[in-house]
């Protein structure tokens, strides 16, 4: 039975009007909500400048009320808007790295997870409601997901032993991340122009490929490590010989010699390119996951109640449900980490001898910090799941369960004869979802050089490295784990959602989501406007002013959507020149050296400018009172959740 819009009959009532700064989520709340199936409509009731509030209503639960807010902090009211967001939460630095100097993403990044986080609350809390949970709101904030965003990373700022902060790096070098040139970074550009990304997820065919290119066995031998930890560090400085090898060759040689040696290729391309492709208007329409049902026939209502029906007593929607996850990397654990902080009991696979990663530094306590932000609320259990007694002992833990997740390499699960149909016959009830990196979890890839489904590779296979790049913020791509991230994020909302299908209708499903769906999910409003189709919501036209300027200590953001705003500026800072001229451009950086960043900042709030900070060591982030409500510190710097029910 086909479940692509598994919530129709439910509805969404949101404000007639919308402030500027909230106009981007609104616009991929309503775009992921019609694509669900939820009937849209106006309510009055929602209006609001303070946040942005939805009430959402289900054929058998009162309307819950899905707000969502600037800042953690209610108190705190400073105008926002996207780079603002960025600057605030330490993503601008984390994505400007490899510059050594704060870069906006080019993404409505923090808009979209914002949005995402919070149709997902609104689910979670109507999941609460139809288990006798007395909820009647979910909030998020953009700030939350910001630092959501950036959790592995200010954890191995903040790691106990030998953390990755700016201050170490700037005294010792030890730890810093940042040496090599900008150029020597991924992605890499061929003599003929064309910018790619390489990929591999082993050491051979990385030193078989710089061997045919004539580098040396010592050079590729310490670009790998830096190749491998550009994940983790959001940085790759790769010494200078790589790069140089490659300027010398052709994009159609490069490849050839990729397809010789097993490294795997793919060139930035652009949205145009991508919305060429069979797949993506289907993608498109269809929102960032692919429901199924396992059955035509759900059983009687009330049936489906076993470990995840009524609640245990907890204040959480998901309290109750178990949860097995079988994940690597980034995008599985975090969409585990989402749904234990909803309540679910999660219990995480690893092979015998634990997780290679926990032993990544920095470390905390004994563990990697990194693998403790996406992975310290779950119960482990090893498991060789590729013998016969390890598949068994899955079986038994996946009858019992609610949801079994896993982002294993296509194919891997039939090979297994752990599919998503083999386990619906042991427990009909379950939701069986992958986290992969293309479309399915079939073995096929989307190009005959069968790509391995990496954040970079899908970047710049989606167009969303080329939008990037597009917004002059690098030369193609990001580093910092764009879509790792947002599918995680995707991959635990579809999982809710299904859920709550599961709740009214009483049916198992498989629900399947991918980085290239997340990708999708960034560039929804690109592709309305490609398929000349109208918009769900306004959308904001591009600000006057929208910087990063140095001061005398810091570097401030600034945003002036309007004209309003750049006039409010002018005043605040005292310049009489012409607001249209030439010479205010430069009357402002000549300014803001006078002050510091905090100094300006300050200033502006008062003026009503949207700014902010540009946090540049995410070690310092504790110590900022507007951000303490969403972390809490210990051997390294947790990042809270990002929902708060009421």
């Amino acid at each position: 039975m086909s479940m692509n819009q598994p919530l129709t009959g439910c509805v969404m009532k949101g404000p007639k009007s919308i402030t500027l700064d909230f106009a981007p989520i609104a616009a991929s709340f309503l775009y992921q909500s019609a694509a669900l199936g939820i009937q849209t409509s106006a309510n009055e009731n929602c209006a609001g400048d303070e946040a942005l509030c939805f009430e959402f209503e289900t054929p058998r639960t009162a309307p819950v009320i899905c707000q969502i807010t600037r800042w953690e902090d209610p108190s705190r009211q400073t105008p926002v808007s996207e780079n603002i967001m960025q600057a605030a939460c330490g993503l601008m630095s984390v994505h400007g790295r490899t510059h050594r100097q704060p870069k906006p993403l080019g993404l409505n990044y923090v808009s979209t997870l914002t949005a995402a986080l919070a149709l997902q609350g609104s689910i979670a809390a109507s999941i609460g409601r139809l288990r006798g949970l007395p909820v009647s709101s979910s909030t998020v904030s953009m700030a939350a997901a910001g630092l959501l965003s950036m959790s592995q990373y200010i954890a191995g700022a903040t790691a106990s032993e030998f953390p990755e902060t700016a201050k170490a790096a700037k005294t010792t070098g030890a730890t810093c991340p940042l040496p090599g040139s900008f150029s020597a970074c991924p992605p890499f550009v061929s003599l003929d122009g064309v910018i790619f990304e390489l990929e591999t997820l082993d050491a051979g065919p990385w030193q078989k490929f710089w061997g045919e290119l004539g580098v040396s066995s010592a050079a590729a031998g310490k670009g790998w490590r830096a190749f491998l930890l550009r994940y983790a560090r959001a940085a790759a400085p790769l010494p200078d010989e790589l790069p140089l090898a490659i300027s010398k060759l052709t994009y159609h040689r490069i490849s050839q010699i990729c397809a010789k040696t097993g490294m795997a290729i793919c060139p930035v391309r652009s949205i145009d390119d991508r919305a060429q492709d069979d797949d993506a208007r289907q993608l498109w329409q269809q929102g960032p996951w692919s429901f199924s049902s396992f059955s035509s026939e759900p059983k009687p209502n009330g049936e489906y109640l076993r470990a995840g029906g009524a609640l245990p007593g907890e204040d959480l929607p998901l309290s109750g449900f178990t949860v097995i996850e079988s994940c690597r990397r980034i995008q599985g654990p975090l969409a585990g980490h989402l749904l234990a902080l909803l309540g679910a009991t999660v219990i995480r696979i690893e092979p015998p001898g634990g997780d290679p990663l926990r032993g990544m530094p920095p470390m905390a306590e004994g563990c990697s910090a990194r693998f403790q932000a996406l992975n310290r609320l779950k119960t482990v259990r090893e498991i060789d799941i590729k013998s016969a007694a390890g598949k068994t002992e899955i079986r038994e833990l996946a009858q019992h369960a609610d949801v079994f997740l896993h982002n294993w390499a296509p194919g891997k699960a039939v090979l297994l004869n752990l599919d998503h149909g083999d386990l619906a016959a042991l427990n009909p009830s379950l939701v069986y979802a992958y986290a992969g990196g293309w479309a399915t979890d079939c073995a096929e890839h989307v190009s005959s050089n069968s790509m391995p489904g990496t954040d970079f590779m899908a970047q710049a296979y989606s167009g969303v490295a080329g939008k990037v790049a597009g917004a002059g913020s690098s030369r193609g791509g990001s580093l910092f784990t764009v879509l790792d991230v947002l599918g995680g994020v995707v991959a635990a909302q579809g999982i809710t959602i299904a859920l709550l299908n599961r709740c009214m209708n009483n049916a198992g499903a498989k629900v399947t989501s991918s980085l290239m769906s997340a990708a999708t999910l960034l560039c929804a409003e690109d592709f309305r406007d490609i398929y000349s189709l109208p918009a769900s919501g306004s959308k904001p036209s591009a600000s006057i002013i929208n910087e990063v300027y140095a001061t005398k200590q810091g570097r401030i953001a600034v945003e002036c959507p309007d004209m309003d705003t750049v006039l409010r500026l002018a005043e605040a800072l005292d310049i009489t020149a012409g607001i249209e001229n030439k010479g205010f451009q430069r009357c402002l950086s000549e300014v803001f050296p006078l002050r510091t960043a905090d100094e300006w900042a300050e200033l502006f709030q008062q003026a009503g400018v949207p700014s902010a900070v540009v946090i540049e060591d995410l070690a310092e982030m504790q110590a900022l009172a507007y951000l303490q409500p969403g972390l809490t510190p210990g051997s390294y710097t947790q990042v809270n959740s990002p929902w708060r029910f009421k």
